[in-house]
């Protein structure tokens, strides 16, 4: 299964209010991976969208072969290294706001072109119309969930995660604030 495929065009999605009422219901019993775990709840709050799934990010290497590793590479070359994809896969809604929150997310892979994507997966979007998936994963494995890089490329992948996570929680704050402004005025 391709994990990318061009963002779609948001369209009428009559079941929204009720799928995202599910999904809000669902996130408290799922378990988020500690260091994002803050953004999906936060997230959560936003009532144009709703998470459908997410990921941190995995860095499996000769001395750490968890598949669910959250541990930072170590400071020293230690060869190829398989890294699992990190993503934020969302559903939102087709109105202003929605249309608002897709903008910014279009300005999320300026931070680096040549590793971040968005775009809509068949297999989200077949299963919720609206789905989109921000991804972090050099431009030719865009297609995969995972890859082999050699260690310097792992720790340039380590450090536009990281700035990848930021920016959307930097992104969910603003979008935050400007709803609280709006409702205020």
């Amino acid at each position: 299964m391709d994990t990318f495929e061009p963002p779609r065009d948001l369209v009428e999605s009559p079941h929204f209010a009720r799928e995202r009422a599910l999904a809000i219901d669902a996130l408290a019993s799922v378990s988020i991976e500690a260091p994002i775990e803050g953004l999906i709840r936060k997230m959560a709050t936003l009532p144009y969208c709703f998470t459908l799934q997410s990921c941190f990010g995995h860095f499996i290497h000769s001395e750490q072969a968890q598949s669910d590793n959250l541990e930072p590479l170590p400071p020293y070359d230690i060869g190829t290294v398989r890294y699992r994809i990190a993503y934020v896969a969302i559903c939102i809604e087709h109105s202003t706001r929605g249309r608002l929150l897709l903008d910014a997310l279009h300005e999320i892979p300026v931070i680096a072109p040549e590793f971040i994507q968005l775009g809509s997966p068949a297999w989200f979007w077949d299963q919720r119309p609206n789905s989109y998936a921000l991804q972090v994963e050099p431009t030719r494995f865009q297609y995969s969930d995972q890859a082999s890089v050699d260690y310097r490329e792992a720790l340039h992948i380590q450090q536009v995660r990281d700035q990848f996570f930021e920016r959307l929680r930097e992104m969910v704050d603003d979008l935050l604030n400007n709803d609280r402004s709006a409702s205020d005025g």
